[in-house]
């Protein structure tokens, strides 16, 4: 159903869809390519994925580039001081494949995870998000039951690494739930431009030097309004958004 929305989508405005199925190259998540990705066969990364997909119901999304880059984001963040926090949490693919490639101890740092874990505020959307389907596509992976609604499932799951805390509420008012007085690493992916640029601008003065910030869907198709959104809040800090081929978006502090 969600497949035929998008081609539907894509081809009302006059992009070609077509099969990326191949056995040579890399065809998933968006991106479409011949370059090297011999990350995918390392032995440290295939057992740091396998366990994120373990983590979310043993569902594979097909994100493996997705979250290679945020295992490398992750290891530059462990050269600096603070904590790490992700916004948009889900089932913990990503936050669960980092904590075991990097072998987190918990020691001098915390790693908070924050989620309604009940899914997407839908009120949150902009009338511009609506109007590029972006609420639409909320409202359907909620009816397909693609969030992960049981807290604790989430809780047990992270309990095998020492220093992780889940908090459960919406962004922005969870935040004050966050007792972190420096950051090195901030992740956020809630589809979402309102919610994103709160998490932002409320943790950017706290982001030690050399820390990254790392947004899991800015140059994702489709997110037009999250990117226009987070380059406006950028340029009031200062900085300036890197987009990636994999949809992601990096900034560093």
């Amino acid at each position: 159903m969600l497949k035929r929305w998008v081609r539907q989508w894509l081809e009302s405005r006059g992009y070609a869809v077509f099969n990326t199925r191949s056995p040579v190259g890399y065809a998933q998540d968006g991106l479409f390519t011949f370059n090297n990705d011999h990350f995918r066969h390392d032995a440290p990364f295939r057992a740091a994925y396998e366990r994120g997909v373990r983590a979310n119901g043993g569902v594979d999304p097909g994100t493996e580039w997705r979250v290679h880059v945020a295992m490398w984001a992750a290891g530059v963040a462990l050269r600096v001081e603070g904590d790490f926090v992700e916004c948009g949490v889900n089932g913990g693919l990503t936050s669960t494949a980092i904590l075991e490639r990097h072998g987190w101890s918990g020691a001098g740092r915390r790693y908070w995870l924050v989620d309604t874990f009940g899914g997407p505020v839908l009120q949150q959307y902009t009338q511009a998000e609506a109007a590029g389907g972006r609420l639409a596509a909320a409202r359907d992976a909620l009816q397909r039951g693609a969030y992960v609604m049981d807290v604790e499932q989430v809780r047990a799951n992270f309990a095998a690494w020492a220093g992780v805390e889940v908090v459960q509420g919406a962004v922005p008012e969870a935040l004050k739930e966050v007792k972190a007085e420096r950051v090195a690493f901030l992740h956020l992916d809630m589809n979402c431009a309102y919610p994103e640029r709160a998490a932002l601008e409320h943790f950017w003065p706290k982001m030690s030097a050399g820390g990254v910030v790392l947004f899991d869907d800015y140059a994702y198709f489709g997110n037009e309004e999250l990117a226009r959104t987070i380059d406006e809040a950028a340029r009031g800090l200062g900085a300036e958004v890197l987009s990636l081929p994999t949809g992601q978006g990096l900034m560093l502090r």
